[in-house]
């Protein structure tokens, strides 16, 4: 199974519109950050975990001609607002189920309720089924068993996702005992380390140390990386060993 980075950015993206720091004007590659998502996929399965506004240009970045679902996190539009370019893929494959909370689900029809039309649908719209996504209810997508991990960002609900020994989480700010457990026994650990400073939605980069300290897994990726946590080598340097800084387009296979 492969792990591709197609965002590790803010909902600004880096650089952001119109700043003058550092991190934004850097010429290193790992330095420039998409909205956040991954691609997951192996000879039989190829699913995202969040659509968001970059969607089709990570898309056509990591050269992905399928995908059999849309795993949603949360609603917050850098997590979303790709939505309509899962199209291309509809007109090859057809209708694409999404998989989200039900809040998620029901924000998602009220932003692109063409999407969801039933009668006089344009025939150009995105096809999708809508599928809901519980707490302690493991599914599957093709051959992989999918847990939902349930934490919050500040006060909103988001799913984490485990896949066999990987675990994606991004805009955590607090977990349950109970869903750490779930994390046991990682191969790969993804979390988000937003900056130094303290954010009140988002993990710091010593409250992900910390989790990855709790958690023990065998290596751990930090994404949803703001432009003022460093630049990608400076920050590096300082990590642990087997913690490291995701970037876009970074793959790794388990």
């Amino acid at each position: 199974m492969t792990i591709y980075f197609l965002g590790t950015g803010t909902s600004q993206g880096i650089p952001v519109i119109g700043s003058k720091h550092p991190v934004c004007l850097s010429a290193d590659f790992k330095d420039k950050r998409l909205r956040v998502s991954i691609w997951v996929y192996d000879d039989q399965n190829s699913f995202v975990i969040d659509c968001g506004p970059d969607f089709r240009q990570q898309m056509l970045n990591a050269n992905c001609t399928k995908i059999d679902a849309v795993l949603f996190t949360h609603e917050h539009a850098d997590h979303t607002a790709g939505l309509d370019d899962i199209r291309p893929f509809n007109f090859y494959q057809g209708e694409i189920p999404i998989y989200g909370h039900t809040r998620v689900l029901e924000n998602l029809k009220r932003r692109f309720d063409y999407v969801f039309e039933t009668e006089n649908k344009y025939p150009g719209a995105p096809a999708v089924k809508a599928v809901e996504v519980t707490n302690n209810q493991s599914f599957y997508i093709g051959s992989k068993k999918v847990v939902p991990i349930n934490a919050m960002h500040g006060n909103l609900q988001v799913f984490g996702y485990r896949i066999d020994d990987f675990a994606y989480l991004t805009d955590v700010k607090t977990i349950e005992k109970e869903e750490i457990e779930k994390l046991k026994n990682l191969k790969v650990l993804v979390i988000n380390a937003l900056r130094d400073e303290p954010h009140h939605s988002h993990f710091s980069l010593q409250e992900a140390l910390d989790f990855v300290t709790l958690v023990q897994p065998q290596k751990t990726f930090f994404t949803h990386i703001s432009h003022v946590l460093g630049f990608h080598e400076e920050v590096q340097k300082k990590l642990p060993e087997n913690v490291f800084l995701a970037y876009d387009n970074l793959q790794i296979t388990l």
